[in-house]
């Protein structure tokens, strides 16, 4: 596989960052086998247009791929009781031949619009944004699991809301550091390799990945973004993740890089129309500027785009935004907004 390499030099603290990053030559437009239909992606070449097409692995026997490059589920072979598949496509171009590896997921995430904000850990005994926050948010059955992702000064990223742990910044230390420190309930810091390993362990919950603007600058924030979509891709995550992002900058590089991605946009200073126009999966905005803005729900909704609201713990407030039909709630308070769904 012919690869680009990401190359941060970090020098008396001062980083700086290459424009290269390394991932796979070819993607597809979708990860996940949707109830009642046989297509699962169209099968594309960041190198150039493709000649041919051919798939093994373990699974390859279940799918087989169309004239037009679409990689299909065979009628009837998907065995009963599994869910997760894993192919290898290897495809030839002008260029030469690539291949890359792939998991493709039957769709059995749950649908409740129910998002807990750092993972579930306010009425729990275990920290925000720790994997013991996001199993809890799996354990409850929500929708969706929001974490934020930072990046060290050596290039990894790791799992933490604010720039810095503990009083010591993340972008301006090694990890080697870093990692001696430990949450309060005795977990490691988490890296972002080992939240993305834990959401891989279910099927139920998606991962909703915060790229946190960076410290050293817009270079290091898209440096990050980078790096994450790598790791992404290396872990054949792409069906669990979600991308979302205060730097618009930051959105639009994820889905350069990652045009299948589903990338919502947090800032709240862009219309739905602008949002739409630049192709984002969805709008993400603080209640404020819903409240301020309660039509641009049903222009998102004509738009194609989803509405989530952030950061809401007032139950008359989730009982409106329920009543408004949004997409998908952000909240410190999933017990309650799992038992309001409920009634």
């Amino acid at each position: 596989m012919r690869n680009l390499c990401l190359v941060i030099f970090c020098i008396v603290g001062v980083c700086r960052f290459s424009n290269a990053m390394t991932t796979t030559e070819i993607y597809l437009t979708g990860y996940i086998i949707k109830a009642n239909e046989d297509e699962v992606g169209e099968i594309l070449s960041r190198i150039g247009p493709i000649q041919s097409v051919k798939i093994s692995g373990r699974d390859a026997d279940d799918f087989a791929v169309t004239r037009s490059n679409i990689l299909k589920v065979k009628r009837g072979k998907l065995p009963a009781g599994k869910s997760r598949f894993e192919i290898v496509v290897a495809v030839v171009t002008a260029a030469g031949k690539y291949s890359g590896a792939f998991t493709i997921l039957k769709d059995e995430f749950v649908r409740n619009k129910v998002v807990a904000h750092r993972g579930a850990w306010k009425n729990t005994s275990v920290p925000e944004n720790s994997i013991a926050s996001f199993q809890q948010a799996v354990r409850l059955g929500c929708e969706g699991s929001e974490f934020d992702v930072h990046m060290t000064a050596d290039s990894l990223p790791v799992v933490n809301h604010d720039a810095s742990i503990q009083g010591t910044s993340i972008a301006r230390t090694p990890s080697s550091i870093l990692l001696k420190k430990t949450l309060s309930n005795g977990e490691p810091i988490p890296t972002l390799e080992s939240y993305i390993k834990a959401g891989m362990d279910q099927r139920q919950t998606k991962l909703i990945l915060e790229i946190k603007s960076s410290e050293l600058g817009k270079e290091g924030s898209i440096a990050l973004t980078r790096k994450i979509v790598e790791l992404v891709e290396r872990m054949q995550a792409q069906a669990w993740t979600d991308y979302i992002a205060f730097d618009y900058d930051v959105c639009k590089e994820v889905m350069r890089l990652a045009p299948y991605a589903k990338v919502a946009y947090l800032n709240g200073d862009k219309t739905p129309q602008e949002l739409g126009d630049n192709r984002f999966f969805g709008l993400d905005y603080n209640i404020r500027v819903i409240e301020k803005n309660s039509a641009w729900i049903a222009e998102a909704h004509s738009r194609n785009l989803t509405v989530n609201v952030w950061t809401v713990n007032d139950e008359d407030v989730m009982k409106k935004l329920l009543s408004q039909r949004v997409d998908f709630i952000t909240t410190n308070e999933p017990e309650r907004l799992l038992e309001l769904i409920k009634k």
